[in-house]
């Protein structure tokens, strides 16, 4: 490889926006689950519904699971990038907007956990 090749980097990065999309399809799921009931009875009010008392607790499972995806990738990412030598990253290219996404998914999984929770 050539000295001071972006790929590695660029690399890093996309795997971090992919650990971000899982984190974040699980913290939707988390919600989709703990609220079914919810919804369902929003569609066929007149059906009879019988409670999932463990939808709940799969739920905020699900959201804290998100969470903590999304934010040891943000961390791992971050620690990754520290070693990297400069000529590996671009100079132009910002690291920050990747680790506010990713930790901005993290801290949104964990307060849908607690709203779930309360």
């Amino acid at each position: 490889m050539p000295e001071g090749d972006p790929r590695v980097f660029f690399a890093a990065e996309r795997t971090l926006l992919a650990w971000v999309r899982t984190g974040l399809g699980l913290v939707g799921m988390g919600f989709v689950v703990a609220r079914f009931g919810l919804f369902v009875r929003i569609v066929r009010p007149d059906a009879a519904h019988h409670e999932h008392p463990w939808t709940g607790g799969i739920g905020i499972a699900l959201a804290l699971l998100g969470a903590v995806a999304s934010l040891s990738a943000t961390w791992q990412h971050h620690q990754f990038c520290r070693t990297l030598p400069p000529a590996d990253l671009p100079r132009t290219y910002r690291l920050t907007p990747g680790l506010l996404l990713g930790f901005g998914v993290a801290v949104a999984g964990l307060v849908l956990a607690a709203v779930l929770v309360g």
